[in-house]
């Protein structure tokens, strides 16, 4: 690592936009009564605002300029993909004018994320007013048209520089920097967490055994996570003999890799952001039918989790398609002369990777499914105080992979050019 001052900058650079981040966290909105506020959500403990406070890294237990986290970005980039299937422009943007063509649904998703702040900030901001703590102290302690001014600002100036910092990190550090910032959130979460558990324990409110079952749970549960996300199902490839002039080229047996899990984190990810923010309007009203939608969309319903699994099942698919096309797998193995043993080229080989793909993306939603529900059924069961496994943990772990397959990654580039400069001079 000392001999590589790029990795070590890079490295360096993540570290401190991360930092960045977490003290952005701890600013708060101007004019919030910050003791009514802790006391309102310590009383909301295992419902949709821990859960929406766990994505924004604690910002929005703080009600902080990074109240809203990276959650209106998710939404933007949610709707601008589903628009794909529906706008042949914007299709083709995407697919046929390369770089420049995702620029601009990049710009796209960037206005489209403003204007999904502006609507939550003044939503928020005008609902805070209302939020009173278990003690009736109001929350807000200067209601009006100014406070909501300033609350609208100040969170999409949050969610932009947040925006920003993740662009950084992709541009000039390790690793994807939304996911990044999101994994950092759900870290520092873990210490209290921990903690809550541990005076439960010695209140004897939670039982010493039970404690180290829920250990022994979540140690076996990220090895099963590390073990599927690194599965692959492996589709032969055999490229057939050719002669160019006197040489023989080709002949060679490959084969194509397939994930399990091929969507990775995105669709729990994309569920629970279409999930959470109905809820949350809701919940900050005292409104008698809002209330009614609030306990459906509590995170430990039967409605909430059986949405939930739906549209994880849905994005599943949905972003399979997009990332994967086998009609273009087909067609550019056609082209190379490579083909699967045993099944015709062109048509035949895309219905069979299709059919392949379909099989594994099934798979992938019920594994998915199982490891998102886990944690709102040891709340909803066993009192659990806190988010155990679920996305929060396939965010962890995914994340981790992706980044030290980066670093992996730039160690044998660095390594590959170090041998390169050594022969050149030889």
């Amino acid at each position: 690592m000392a001999q590589m001052p790029e990795l070590r900058k890079k490295l360096a650079w993540t570290l401190f936009i991360l930092c960045m981040y977490r003290v952005g966290v701890h600013v708060p909105v101007p004019g919030i009564d910050a003791g009514a506020l802790s006391h309102f959500f310590a009383s909301m403990q295992g419902s949709v605002f821990a859960l929406l406070d766990m994505f924004s890294g604690g910002g929005l237990r703080n009600v902080s300029v990074f109240a809203l986290g990276i959650m209106p970005y998710i939404s933007a980039s949610i709707i601008l993909q589903l628009l794909q299937v529906v706008s042949p422009d914007i299709k083709r943007m995407a697919k046929e004018e390369g770089q420049a063509g995702r620029r601009k649904i990049t710009q796209y998703t960037r206005y489209l994320t403003v204007a999904i702040t502006l609507i939550q900030g003044f939503g928020i901001a005008a609902l805070l007013e209302g939020m009173v703590s278990p003690e009736n102290a109001p929350v807000v302690m200067n209601p009006g048209w100014e406070f909501r001014l300033v609350t609208i600002v100040t969170l999409t100036a949050g969610t932009i520089l947040i925006m920003w910092l993740g662009e950084q990190i992709t541009a000039k550090g390790i690793g994807n920097g939304i996911s990044l910032i999101i994994f950092s959130g759900i870290v520092v979460g873990i210490p209290s967490a921990l903690m809550r558990s541990y005076q439960l324990i010695k209140a004897g409110d939670m039982n010493v055994l039970f404690a180290i079952f829920i250990l022994i749970m979540m140690l076996a549960v990220t090895v099963g996570i590390v073990f599927v996300e690194r599965a692959q199902r492996r589709i032969p490839i055999q490229y057939a003999k050719r002669q160019i002039g006197r040489k023989m080229y080709g002949g060679q047996t490959t084969h194509l890799p397939l994930r399990i899990n091929t969507a990775g984190v995105i669709p729990p990810i994309f569920a629970q952001s279409l999930l959470l923010f109905p809820a949350t309007v809701a919940g900050f009203s005292t409104a008698e039918w809002l209330q009614r939608v609030v306990s459906w969309f509590q995170p430990t319903s039967i409605v909430y989790n059986i949405i939930f699994v739906a549209l994880i099942f849905f994005f599943c698919f949905f972003y399979t398609a997009i990332i994967f096309d086998p009609k273009d797998i087909a067609e550019n193995l056609k082209k190379a002369g490579g083909f699967v043993p045993g099944i015709r080229p062109g048509d035949k080989t895309r219905e069979y990777i299709d059919n392949v793909l379909t099989r594994l993306t099934l798979w992938g939603g019920i594994y998915i499914s199982i490891i998102s529900v886990l944690p709102m059924l040891l709340i909803a069961q066993f009192n659990v105080p806190f988010y155990f496994g679920g996305t929060s943990l396939l965010i962890l772990v995914g994340v981790a992979i992706d980044f030290m397959s980066q670093v992996e990654s730039h160690l044998i580039s660095q390594q590959y050019e170090g041998l390169m400069s050594k022969a050149r001079k030889g």
